[in-house]
């Protein structure tokens, strides 16, 4: 995504802000908002990736699984391009959590290259803050580390950034 809009990341923070503000992260003390930044942050500091696409949709991935948000939101304020990648990054509730899991893998799979990128740092972001999580969620991090890998896989040559994003969540355990 060519930067047509230099403040396009800004509008995506207060977009993202004002959707989580009244969100606590699961250490029942800090802001969820603070997930989402360091998500983006990740995306550009650690994985290298300068594209305004990913870093919205960082700053965004969470607002339609978590929030009154919806597609049409994304869309109407930040284009067809971020929506489409925030909308790969959203589970859909409605299925049992077994058929949830394949079909969100599934679409990630299948979606731009930029949603598995955002995944990575989203599974990233969670490990380096594991010591907040229940030992439920940190059960299973082992597991989506795998998964994230898992379908980066294909991207690694084609994108320097996804193969230094798997290299740093390698790099966790």
């Amino acid at each position: 995504m060519t930067r047509t809009n230099p403040h396009l990341w800004q509008e995506a923070a207060a977009f993202a802000a004002r959707a989580h503000r009244n969100q606590i992260r699961k250490d029942g003390s800090t802001p969820y908002i603070s997930h989402p930044f360091r998500v983006a942050m990740t995306i550009e500091h650690v994985f290298g990736c300068t594209d305004e696409a990913a870093i919205c949709a960082g700053l965004l991935h969470d607002t339609i699984e978590d929030t009154t948000t919806d597609y049409d939101d994304l869309l109407s304020h930040f284009g067809r391009e971020v929506a489409d990648i925030v909308a790969a990054m959203t589970k859909n509730m409605a299925l049992p959590e077994h058929e949830r899991e394949k079909d969100y893998d599934h679409r990630l799979a299948a979606g731009d290259w930029r949603a598995r990128l955002v995944k990575l740092a989203d599974v990233y972001d969670n490990l380096c803050d594991s010591r907040d999580l229940s030992p439920e969620s940190t059960a299973k991090l082992p597991s989506k580390v795998k998964r994230a890998i898992a379908l980066a896989a294909g991207d690694r040559a084609k994108h320097p950034e996804m193969e230094r994003g798997v290299r740093a969540l390698e790099s966790l355990g």
